[in-house]
């Protein structure tokens, strides 16, 4: 599934759509899990907006792809995250904006977590928010084509904040 949307991405960076800024492929041996994420940005925000697909499988997962005769079929795939990362005013009605805009792509079966990091010693106006998108369910190889569509949806996401804190 990485190599899915890892070409979908790099195809976009390729077309001048997105810049790929960072990539991550991790195996936690004393887990026995593994991370991919690849994060990217639209070239005018790479400062201010940046977006992330994460993907994870623990050991069950993992276990359920490699034996499936051991493992049940619904432990097959890995858990899906998408997350933005954006510096903007601290406003709450900034926070409510990026809520509604979120979902309104995404729909409202997502889960949309959003965290502040910010210095409690220095009176900045700008905070860093993390916005996380979950998906509540394993992805698998069966939703490979949803994994393209996605960064339709994240590209269009990244717009859509980018007016948002403007």
């Amino acid at each position: 599934m990485k190599v899915v949307i890892e070409g979908a991405l790099y195809d976009r960076d390729l077309a001048g759509d997105i810049i790929i800024i960072d990539r991550n492929d991790l195996i936690n041996t004393a887990k026995l899990s593994r991370r991919y994420e690849v994060t990217f940005s639209k070239q005018h925000d790479v400062e201010h907006i940046h977006c992330s697909i994460i993907m994870e499988a623990g050991l069950e997962n993992l276990a359920a792809e490699l034996l499936p005769a051991v493992q049940s079929d619904r432990l097959s795939g890995s858990h899906l995250f998408v997350r933005f990362l954006t510096m903007h005013l601290n406003e709450l009605k900034i926070f409510q904006e990026i809520e509604e805009g979120l979902k309104d792509i995404w729909g409202n079966d997502r889960t949309i977590r959003q965290s502040i990091i910010l210095n409690p010693f220095l009176n900045e106006k700008f905070i860093k928010n993390e916005t996380v998108i979950s998906f509540n369910r394993l992805v698998s190889e069966e939703q490979m084509d949803d994994l393209v569509t996605m960064t339709d949806y994240m590209i269009d996401s990244l717009d859509r904040l980018r007016n948002i804190i403007k």
